[in-house]
């Protein structure tokens, strides 16, 4: 019992001393283990830090890197924007440059304009002075004259007074011997003596109603003369002679080479777009557009001055140009009608009347302008029918629609007066303006009060010097001929007279004629022309056949 109690005891002392042991061993191995890692914490910051320096500095390189990147990039996007600043620096002084030269030709036209303009003022003055000293001397004339019927009113007027006061007398002394020796009654004398003083009345009156008829036909016409003076003098409307060509300024000959285009397929598209001759020849910085058709020319130079601003010059986009200015010119005309009506104060025209009075403006009538022409001839009438105590707005619309028959689409064959009238009673014009445009060459009689001046003012304005001329009108006339004469023929889609006549283009259908039909058809075309008209020298007749394919992708 007491071995078992040591035994135990032991143990426990074992157990105590066993405890306290592994407490200091743990205790010195905690420390070791502590010590470890602690050890290992700093070699792991160290490596922290030696990565996050080498991290920091590859980002700092890399960094540095894209600023140099950055600053050539920058560097190079300058160098170009001062390049392109440079190039389009010069270019605005090309502009400039050319603008410069434009202006100053512009600025020499101008002047030459305006000499002629001073030099036509000086001679219209001179004109002026003319007939104002003929009016005057007119007006001395007239107002003599009425000096001399006044007195002369005055003497028949005293000499009546001395006839009635015999007359009184011989009556009173009738009366005393018709009442002594005949033995007459008062009333009887009475009746005798009215009788005879009636007679007597009815030959003085009737030789002074002779005078003074015979003075009425003597001062008439001259009355009509200065009418008609004072009416050119308060009118003076300017004359533009028009031509066959037109000249297109360039800037440079360079400008040539694009407008023909390869092997000349530019210059023949805008021929045939526009129906007339583009003449490029040594003139230079010109271009010569020839044509009868005024408005054909203005639709050829516009469009030539789009594409040379737009520098691109082909067969497509010509016909896109010249579609696009043969559309603006028509709205042209509209506004051009408008602005005249408002001018001449004229008011409730149709609206297809106004399209025709602005299409007098592309117009001539044998050399001279018809719009200028109808313009003057409306404020003539005007002035002569304000001068005659006539309706002035009746004259005013008479006279700017006299020659609207000139400028019909139709062109049937008729006299422009009889087709001008038909049209002013198709739009519903008042009846005496119908009849002063159907009657202005009296090819009908005058009905109207104001036809006569119609027809006077029109003569007026067609009269004075170097306002027409003759061989404009019949040279128009048989271009059309030519052109009407190719376009009855089937399969004739275009046609136009160039070369002063001396050539006629036909531009045809290439699906319904064939190569060998435009063969036969230039010959047939030629062979009428032989037999139903008169021309000098020979007519070039010219068969174009063109097959165009177009497709759209969508």
């Amino acid at each position: 019992m007491p071995e078992i109690i040591y035994i135990v005891l032991a143990a426990v002392v074992a157990l105590v001393v066993g405890f306290f042991l592994g407490r200091q061993m743990a205790g010195k191995a905690r420390q070791d283990v502590e010590a470890q890692a602690q050890g290992r914490a700093a070699e792991l910051l160290q490596e922290a830090e030696a990565k996050a320096n080498r991290l920091r500095e590859e980002r700092i390189q890399q960094a540095k890197d894209k600023a140099r990147q950055v600053r050539n990039e920058s560097e190079q996007e300058i160098r170009r924007l001062r390049q392109e600043a440079d190039q389009d620096l010069a270019q605005r002084r090309e502009v400039v440059v050319q603008q410069e030269a434009s202006v100053k030709q512009l600025t020499q036209a101008s002047q030459r304009q305006l000499e002629q303009v001073q030099r036509k003022e000086k001679e219209l003055d001179v004109l002026r002075e003319k007939v104002s000293n003929e009016a005057q001397r007119q007006q001395e004339k007239f107002e003599a004259q009425e000096e001399k019927r006044r007195l002369h009113h005055e003497q028949l007027a005293a000499q009546l007074q001395e006839d009635q006061e015999a007359a009184d007398a011989l009556r009173h002394q009738l009366q005393q011997q018709l009442e002594t020796i005949a033995g007459l009654t008062a009333a009887e004398a009475r009746e005798q003596l009215v009788e005879s003083l009636k007679n007597e009345a009815q030959i003085q009156a009737s030789s002074f109603i002779k005078d003074t008829v015979a003075q009425a036909r003597l001062t008439a016409t001259k009355d009509a003369k200065k009418v008609v003076l004072e009416t050119i003098q308060r009118t003076a409307a300017e004359h533009a002679i028009e031509n066959c060509v037109s000249v297109f300024n360039i800037e440079s000959d360079d400008v040539k080479g694009k407008i023909i285009g390869r092997e000349g397929r530019n210059i023949r598209a805008l021929e045939a777009a526009t129906g007339v001759e583009i003449i490029v020849d040594d003139t230079p910085e010109a271009i010569i557009i020839s044509g009868f058709d005024p408005v054909r020319r203005e639709i050829a130079r516009l469009s030539l001055h789009l594409l040379v601003k737009d520098g691109r010059i082909h067969p497509a986009r010509i016909e896109e140009i010249v579609a696009k200015t043969r559309k603006n010119i028509e709205e042209e005309i509209v506004e051009i009608g408008e602005r005249t009506i408002v001018d001449l104060g004229i008011h409730g025209l149709h609206p297809e009347l106004i399209k025709m009075v602005g299409r007098m403006r592309f117009r001539s009538s044998y050399g001279q302008n018809l719009l200028q022409h109808s313009r003057e001839v409306a404020n003539l009438c005007a002035t002569m029918a304000a001068e005659l105590g006539l309706n002035v707005k009746h004259a005013k619309r008479a006279g700017l629609l006299h020659d609207i028959g000139k400028v019909s689409a139709e062109e049937p064959e008729l006299p422009h007066a009889i087709l001008g009238m038909e049209l002013a009673k198709k739009y519903k014009e008042h009846p005496d303006v119908v009849n002063a445009i159907g009657a202005h060459h009296d090819e009908m009689e005058m009905t109207a009060l104001i036809s006569p001046i119609i027809q006077a003012c029109d003569a007026i304005s067609g009269s004075r010097p170097g306002a027409r001329r003759e061989m404009m009108e019949s040279y128009i006339k048989r271009l059309k001929q030519l052109e009407e004469t190719a376009n009855a023929f089937k399969g004739v889609n275009q046609c136009y007279a160039i070369q002063a006549g001396r050539e006629l283009r036909v531009i045809v259908d290439a699906e319904n004629v064939t190569d060998d039909r435009a063969q036969e058809l230039s010959s047939e075309i030629s062979q009428k022309i032989e037999k139903e008209m008169q021309y000098p020298g020979q007519i070039k007749v010219t068969v174009i056949r063109e097959m165009r394919a177009v497709a759209y992708a969508k």
